[in-house]
C-alpha cells in the first residue's frame, strides 16, 4: 500500500508547506508546523465555499434591516453576563480551560435550565450518555428534556442537528469531530478547522446556537489553529486553580458583548454557583492592619471589582534580586520599580520584590499601578495603609498618574462596600463628592508617597 503523502500545518494560522521548517512562513511563528496528511483536490475545492449566512445578493447597509433579538437565558446569570446578557440565536461560542475546570459541567447545568423552555441538545465525543446522566443526577439536576447524542462523525451530527432541530446544541469537545471527507486524525489541524467551519455555517444558516468545547495546550491557549478563534462570535476562557473551589470565566473575544467581562463561580456539590458578590474572594480578612496590603479598584468589562494586593519586600541574598509578580506582569514590575526610584526617591535595588494578586485574580490593565507602588513603599518602610483605603491609577515612565477609564464607577464601588478614602489620579476625581468617601487625587508618584507619609490626610 502506497505511503499517504503528507505536509505540515500551521497550529497558529493553518498554512501548510511541503517540509518541516522551525518557523511558519505564512505567519513566522516558531515551532508551530505539525505533519498531517494531505488532502486530495476534492475534500479542499469544497471547504471553502460562499460566507455562512451570505444571501449572494449585492445590497446597500442602509438597507439591511438592524434589529435586536431576545436572548436566550441559559438560567446561570453569571454565565448570562459573560456572554452580554445572554445566548444569541445563530451564534457560535467557544469556550476552554484546563481539564476538569468545570466547562461540562457547567454547560450541562445551562442546558437543564434551558431545557424546560427551548430544545436543547448536548453532543459528546468524549463520554457517553450514561456517564453524562451520572453527572446530572449527581449535580441533582432535571435533564427529562435534554436530548443527548454521542458521536463523533461530523455528517450524523449534522443530519440530527437540521432532525432535531435544537435552539441549543453543545459540542463537547471540537477536537474529538472527524469528517469523513477528511483524512487526517480527529484533533488534527484540518479536522478542527473544518469541523467548525461546517458547524458554524449550520449556526449561521438554520438559526440554531451551537457552544464548542476546545481543549487548552500546557501554556493555557486553546489548542488547534488560531482560525478556530476567529470562526466563531464569542471565546471564553476558564480560568482558577484546579485546587481552588473558585472559577473565573472570562470573555477574551464576543461580537455580542463586552470583551473582558467576567463570570465568578464557587464549585460545589451541586455544580457551579454564581458569587453574588464577587469582591468578597479577593479581599483578605486582617485581624489587625498590615503592611505591604493595598486595595485596588480594577474595571473587568462593565464590573468593577475590589481586589488586595500583596506586596512583600525583603533584602536580597543573592546578586541578582528578585522581582516576582503573581496575577501580575512581571515586567510591569521592574518598570514600576524603576519610576520609583526615579521620581520618588525610594530604591529597591538591593530588595527581593514580590507582588500577589489575592484570589488568584489575574490584574491585566495599568489601572494596578500605583496600587502596586503602594504596597511596595508600606511592605518597604513597614507601614501598614489605612484599612479602609482604595486605591488606582496609571504610571507613566515620567513618574505622573495618569487617569483610568470609569473612575466614577471604581468609586461607587468602593462606597458602597464600606471604604472611606481613596487616592486616584487628578483628572478622575469626580465633580460631585460621593457619600462617605474622601477622594485624595494626586498627579505625581512623589505625590502619593507624600500622601502615605502624612498618612492620607488623616
Amino acid at each position: 500500500m502506497a505511503r499517504a503523502k503528507s505536509v505540515y500545518s500551521c497550529t497558529e494560522c493553518g498554512g501548510q508547506v511541503p517540509k518541516w521548517q522551525g518557523q511558519c512562513p505564512h505567519c513566522s511563528a516558531w515551532n508551530t508546523l505539525v505533519e498531517t496528511i494531505a488532502e486530495a483536490a476534492s475534500a479542499a475545492s469544497h471547504r471553502y465555499s460562499a460566507p455562512a449566512g451570505s444571501s449572494g445578493r449585492l445590497q446597500r447597509l442602509s438597507e439591511v434591516q438592524a434589529q435586536e433579538e431576545a436572548r436566550l437565558q441559559t438560567g446561570v446569570s453569571e454565565f448570562d453576563r459573560v456572554l452580554g446578557g445572554g445566548l444569541v440565536h445563530g451564534g457560535v461560542v467557544l469556550i476552554g480551560g484546563d481539564p476538569g475546570i468545570g466547562k461540562s459541567t457547567l454547560l450541562l447545568q445551562a442546558l437543564c435550565a434551558m431545557g424546560a423552555h427551548h430544545p436543547v441538545l448536548y453532543i459528546s465525543g468524549e463520554e457517553s450518555g450514561q456517564q453524562i446522566a451520572l453527572r446530572a443526577k449527581r449535580l441533582a439536576l432535571d435533564a427529562s428534556a435534554l436530548q443527548v447524542l454521542a458521536e463523533i462523525n461530523l455528517e450524523r451530527i449534522q443530519a440530527q442537528l437540521h432532525k432535531a432541530n435544537p435552539a441549543v446544541a453543545v459540542i463537547d469537545s471540537i477536537q474529538t469531530l472527524y469528517s469523513e471527507a477528511l483524512q487526517s486524525a480527529p484533533g488534527s489541524v484540518a479536522q478542527v478547522r473544518e469541523c467548525a467551519a461546517q458547524l458554524t455555517r449550520i449556526a449561521k444558516a438554520s438559526g440554531v446556537t451551537v457552544i464548542l468545547v476546545g481543549h487548552v495546550t500546557k501554556e493555557g491557549a486553546l489548542a488547534g489553529p488560531r482560525v478556530l478563534e476567529h470562526i466563531v462570535d464569542t471565546v471564553l476562557y476558564f480560568e482558577g486553580d484546579t485546587h481552588s473551589s473558585f472559577r473565573v470565566i472570562r470573555a477574551v473575544k464576543n461580537r455580542f458583548g463586552a470583551v473582558n467581562e467576567i463570570g465568578v463561580f464557587a464549585m460545589t456539590e451541586k455544580g457551579l454557583k454564581g458569587v453574588a458578590n464577587p469582591s468578597a474572594l479577593f479581599l483578605s480578612q486582617h485581624a489587625e492592619q498590615v503592611a505591604g496590603s493595598c486595595v485596588l479598584a480594577t474595571q473587568e468589562g462593565t464590573r468593577p471589582l475590589l481586589v488586595e494586593i500583596q506586596a512583600l519586600v525583603d533584602d536580597a541574598h543573592a546578586p541578582n534580586p528578585r522581582r516576582l509578580g503573581v496575577g501580575l506582569e512581571q515586567n510591569r514590575l521592574a518598570l514600576l520599580l524603576a519610576v520609583l526610584h526615579r521620581h520618588a526617591g525610594i530604591a529597591c535595588f538591593d530588595q527581593d520584590v514580590f507582588i500577589n494578586a489575592v484570589g488568584g485574580m489575574k490584574i491585566t490593565e495599568p489601572a494596578a499601578d500605583l496600587a502596586v507602588l503602594m504596597a511596595i513603599v508600606s511592605s518597604l518602610t513597614n507601614r501598614p495603609l489605612p484599612a479602609k483605603l482604595v486605591v488606582f491609577g496609571e504610571i507613566g515612565l515620567a513618574g505622573e498618574v495618569r487617569p483610568v477609564q470609569r473612575g466614577q464607577e471604581r468609586l461607587r464601588e468602593a462606597a458602597k462596600l464600606g471604604y472611606t478614602h481613596a487616592l486616584i489620579p487628578q483628572a478622575n476625581k469626580p465633580r460631585q463628592a460621593i457619600p462617605g468617601l474622601t477622594v485624595i487625587a494626586v498627579t505625581r508618584v512623589a505625590d502619593a508617597v507624600a500622601q502615605m507619609r502624612e498618612g492620607f490626610g488623616s
